[in-house]
């Protein structure tokens, strides 16, 4: 996550959607004045000890709104990236897999296990996305603008457009290489990921085979 003070908006890094390119390309418009939160490539901490301590940098916009006071949360600019659920799933199977070659040899066995036989309820990367931009209610959206990584380039063009900073391409960053999502399903893969991941399919305009 990033909280820009300078340019009045709060990036909320959600996992597995190009977050680490859309941070390299902000990060050159920073200021001092403002904060960010990230372990991975590079380790920043937020100025408050309850977050500083949290050893991730997907927070939740909830969780960073009593921080900044509901005057600085409702008038900055509030954006994230998401991603379809289908294909961020496949994501997550190769991420975790990146240092062995089960996902290569065994996808589907592979997503089974994340999925079905044992899922890991707490891990930030498998929740889905929008537990990081809902409001306490679970219904409302925090942010102002959701970009895809489907359209990523543009998405990221529109958000500088409305903050007011230069855009520039974005770099291709912690890519994990591999094919069409949809060949690594089955019929009962691609039921277990509707149900686990059904708001996001919802509020987001997803289906099996991209934007509903």
């Amino acid at each position: 996550m990033i909280i820009s003070h300078r340019h009045r908006f709060i990036f909320a890094a959600v996992p597995k959607t190009g977050t680490h390119a859309v941070r390299q390309a902000l990060r050159e418009q920073m200021g001092a004045e403002d904060v960010e939160q990230v372990r991975l490539f590079v380790e920043k901490r937020f100025p408050w000890a309850e977050l500083a301590a949290v050893r991730h940098g997907h927070l939740s916009l909830q969780q960073i709104r009593p921080y900044l006071g509901e005057d600085a949360f409702g008038g900055y600019f509030k954006f994230a990236f998401v991603r379809n659920p289908f294909d961020r799933f496949v994501s997550y199977c190769a991420f975790m897999m990146r240092d062995r070659t089960d996902f290569q040899q065994w996808p589907q066995a592979v997503m089974r296990h994340f999925l079905f036989e044992a899922p890991p309820e707490d891990h930030i990367l498998f929740q889905p996305q929008s537990h990081l931009l809902l409001a306490e209610d679970g219904r409302t959206l925090l942010t102002d603008r959701i970009g895809r990584v489907e359209d990523m380039q543009a998405s990221y063009d529109a958000v500088c457009a409305r903050i007011g900073i230069a855009s520039r391409p974005l770099d291709r960053v912690n890519a994990s290489p591999r094919g069409d999502y949809r060949r690594y399903y089955d019929p009962a893969l691609i039921d277990g990921v509707a149900a686990r991941y059904a708001r996001d399919l919802e509020l987001f305009g997803y289906d099996f085979e991209g934007l509903a």
